[in-house]
């Protein structure tokens, strides 16, 4: 399984992070710092104000 979609099913509360650990074979600490690492490599999502906002 690609990692990136197991660290997104953790990021959106599908699994523990003991669970996203075990399926990619690490440490849970290693796992928060996967996760951290994959927030900096995402690009900014700017979205516009509305209107009369």
């Amino acid at each position: 399984m690609d990692k990136r979609k197991v660290i997104t099913a953790y990021r959106r509360g599908f699994i523990t992070i003991q669970e996203c650990a075990q399926i990619l074979g690490i440490d849970s600490l290693q796992v928060v710092g996967m996760v951290d690492e994959q927030k900096q490599n995402e690009p900014t999502r700017i979205y516009p104000l509305p209107a009369g906002g």
